[in-house]
């Protein structure tokens, strides 16, 4: 038997955008353990704004684990809150989620690395001389400093050790940002993954004194880009099936619903969505092929032969977004259209 440093990480009760919480229980297994090996745990409720302080018992519910390898026998365990009754609470975003085992989602993370209140690189006053453009997928001390690819590169090496079907890196427009993928198949999996990969990173970024700046437009109404998360997006009668038809009629259903996606696609986002820097308004909804300047940009492959399967890229989600509710939305937005 040995000891393992179980890491309980849930999402906190505060709004618009929640955050990470985390805590550590030492537990006996003969090896690497289960989901199913994990016991419920409890926390304060009143001090993470999910419970009054005189009724402040919440429930941690283990939904998935993954090795932690900065830590010896060590183990992230993501967790739903739920009530002591066993109910979902209010602020679980992942029990809305409709379950899909034949839906897959992929998660483009873009975020700023900050140090001293400016994103990593900017001079204490002003603006880079350089503008925005050689940054993207750049190379060189002059473009990415010193600190940067340490830090996305570790955290990539964490991911990829705890099993995070990780997609890929790359620096982003602006200096000092940055974007990695995640993909998953089930309704949830990209979800959790992506919660447990930022988790990984806010934690790397402790060591080297850097801050992850997820806000979307952290640089206000300037010509520097803000921050998505774009989600793409598929189920398997839209992978196997499809059908012009079909994807007019959920491309309807879409722009019938656009405030309900806003609501939920993460907060200041008419910051970012102003129909500039490769976006759509945020009070309008469009569908183009190949077009980064609409709601949501239909691949290529997407209408091949006159198809129309496969998989859609919604680009409204910013990166402060939680991807529960997102893939929550989305889902539910589907489900509105029949299929034969």
């Amino acid at each position: 038997m040995a000891k393992y440093k179980l890491e309980y990480i849930w999402l906190d009760g505060y709004t618009p955008v929640p955050n990470l919480r985390g805590k550590t229980q030492i537990k006996e297994f003969a090896s690497f353990p289960a989901l199913e090996e994990l016991p419920l745990w409890g926390f304060d409720g009143s001090s993470t704004r999910q419970a009054p302080g005189g009724s402040s018992d919440c429930v941690l519910k283990p939904v998935a684990i993954f090795p932690d390898s900065t830590r010896k026998n060590g183990a992230i365990v993501m967790c739903e809150v739920m009530m002591p009754d066993g109910t979902p609470h209010p602020s679980n975003g992942r029990a809305t989620i409709l379950d899909d085992p034949g839906a897959w989602f992929g998660f483009e993370q873009e975020y700023f690395l900050y140090q001293d209140g400016r994103p990593l690189g900017f001079p204490a006053d002003g603006f880079p001389k350089v503008g925005q453009g050689p940054y993207y997928c750049g190379v060189g001390y002059s473009f990415m400093g010193d600190i940067a690819r340490q830090i996305v590169e570790e955290h990539l090496d964490l991911c990829l050790d705890a099993g995070i079907n990780h997609e890929g890196i790359n620096a982003e427009v602006a200096k000092g940002q940055w974007e990695f993928q995640i993909f998953g198949k089930g309704s949830k999996r990209a979800a959790d993954e992506m919660w447990v990969a930022r988790y990984l990173l806010q934690r790397v970024c402790e060591k080297y004194g850097i801050d992850v700046e997820y806000h979307c437009k952290p640089l206000g109404d300037s010509d520097w880009n803000g921050s998505g998360m774009h989600a793409n997006f598929s189920t398997t009668y839209l992978r196997e099936t499809g059908g012009k038809e079909y994807f007019e009629a959920l491309m309807a259903k879409f722009a019938e619903n656009v405030e309900e996606h806003i609501a939920v696609y993460g907060p200041d986002n008419h910051m970012r969505l102003t129909g500039l820097h490769e976006t759509q308004s945020i009070d309008k909804f469009s569908y183009g092929v190949a077009d980064r300047g609409a709601s949501i940009r239909v691949p290529h492959s997407f209408v091949k032969d006159g198809k129309y399967q496969g998989y859609l890229e919604d680009r409204r989600p910013n990166s402060q977004g939680d991807p529960y509710q997102i893939a929550s939305r989305i889902l539910k937005t589907i489900s509105e259209v029949p299929t034969p």
